[in-house]
């Protein structure tokens, strides 16, 4: 898993409640058995229109957005269905970061598992990064190791995260990373046990 220390980049507005996991990666892209690839389904039936051409009034389809890895969204991002996809496609966008003011649980959860970083901020906080982000070139540093959000203008804004979580994403360790560091105690477990 890619670790998350400190990140900046260009953040984009996306100014909708409740967007689900069907919206984020629609259902019939799901077949897929790798974690990659993913990303050009994105937000699908926003992004396209029905004859498939880019539709221009959606977020991610500006040109200011071209390039973004931190997507500011108001709150419950990543209701729905339980699909780890919508993290895997996200990322594999190019996101890094997604700040709200409230995440679905299990959505929240699969963030951590997979090297992105979602960040709860104040519904204030949320508004002024949409306001600086509409202006357009909007670059959001988003540090991990020092619980801060920062900007050029002036933005210094704290927020939090389990320490264990924290861990992991600083050191890019999934579950199953987390568990081989354990490797020699298992080893030795199954050992002492005739496994």
């Amino acid at each position: 898993m890619q670790s998350f220390t400190v990140h900046t980049g260009l953040a984009v507005a996306m100014d909708r409640a409740n967007v689900d996991t069907d919206q984020i990666i629609p259902k019939q892209f799901l077949k897929r058995i790798q974690r990659s690839g993913f990303g050009q389904f994105l937000f699908f039936d926003w992004r396209l229109d029905p004859e498939g051409n880019p539709n221009p009034d959606f977020e991610l389809n500006r040109p200011a957005a071209a390039g973004c890895s931190v997507l500011l969204a108001r709150q419950n991002f990543g209701c729905g269905s339980s699909r780890e996809h919508a993290v895997w496609a996200l990322a594999d966008y190019g996101i890094r970061s997604v700040i709200a003011p409230s995440f679905a649980d299990i959505f929240y959860n699969n963030c951590f598992k997979n090297g992105l970083l979602p960040v709860v901020a104040e519904e204030s906080v949320v508004d002024q990064l949409m306001q600086r982000a509409e202006l357009g070139d909007y670059q959001l540093t988003v540090d991990l190791e020092n619980y801060q959000l920062r900007d050029s203008v002036g933005l210094d804004v704290a927020f939090e995260v389990d320490d264990s979580r924290r861990h992991s994403l600083l050191h890019g360790l999934d579950d199953i990373s987390l568990t081989l560091q354990q490797e020699q105690r298992i080893t030795d477990y199954e050992a002492a046990r005739g496994a």
